[in-house]
């Protein structure tokens, strides 16, 4: 009888296995593919209906997300732009290009960016036609990493609405109660500039106190978590001054741009 089981056939039978397995995986990814970019923009239409206050659990996000409009901003100028498409925008590919971002100093770069995009997204919630909230994406590090979330304005571009993060790196138990609602539900109704215009909002160290001057632009600081509640002050001092909105807030805050 005639020996099968020599190298050269059993090396063949493991690579066609290889090939047809490598070969239903990427079948398999390519079709979780769209899948995976769906849960990801209903993730981020959750944190951003969040951040306003907007969810409510006997509606769809999708339905919802609706009443929000989004538009690009140009941030040297504070003025909407139509050039970029707000659908295929991306932070990071746009603040990585040297094209279409700018070099932070050490002076400059509080929230430790190294580079800012020249243009961002907002969102403009509408009830009746009216606007009722702006949903501002910040960035800025943390202990361990970037933070990422969403901070929900009034009309006023004064008060806040909410803060949601989406991603970050944060010790569990400590930074990471970042996440907690308690904590966050801290934020509502706190405000951002002083009479001379300078953002003065800021987690403190220890909990704000009913009698205190500035208790309306304090926030409960995290517990055994001084540098992550560092890295979220310097994040809304970055992204609400010169840098970041600054130029958009006083545009609207005008009247030099409307909101439609």
């Amino acid at each position: 009888m005639k020996n099968n089981d020599t190298f050269s056939k059993t090396l063949l039978v493991a690579v066609t296995l290889c090939l047809v397995c490598s070969t239903l995986i990427s079948f398999t990814a390519v079709g979780l593919r769209d899948i995976q970019d769906a849960n990801k923009e209903l993730d981020k239409q959750t944190k951003i209906l969040s951040a306003a206050g907007l969810l409510n659990n006997n509606l769809n996000i999708s339905d919802l997300f609706k009443s929000i409009e989004v538009k690009m901003v140009n941030l040297e100028t504070g003025l909407f732009d139509e050039s970029i498409d707000s659908s295929t925008f991306n932070e990071g590919s746009f603040s990585r290009n040297l094209d279409t971002s700018i070099k932070l100093d050490k002076t400059q770069d509080v929230a430790t960016l190294k580079r800012r995009e020249n243009y961002q997204s907002v969102y403009l919630h509408y009830e009746e036609g009216n606007l009722v909230s702006i949903i501002l994406p910040v960035r800025g590090y943390g202990l361990w990493g970037t933070m990422k979330g969403y901070l929900a304005l009034e009309p006023d571009l004064q008060t806040i609405i909410g803060l949601e993060f989406f991603e970050d790196k944060e010790t569990p138990g400590l930074g990471a109660e970042i996440n907690n609602p308690k904590w966050k539900s801290k934020w509502t109704g706190k405000k951002i500039y002083s009479s001379e215009g300078e953002v003065i909002v800021s987690v403190i160290k220890g909990v704000v106190l009913p009698d205190s001057s500035n208790k309306d632009y304090s926030v409960d600081g995290l517990s055994g978590a001084t540098i992550t509640s560092k890295g979220v002050t310097n994040l809304l001092k970055f992204w609400l001054g010169d840098l970041g909105y600054g130029p958009f807030i006083t545009n609207m805050r005008n009247g030099e741009i409307k909101d439609v």
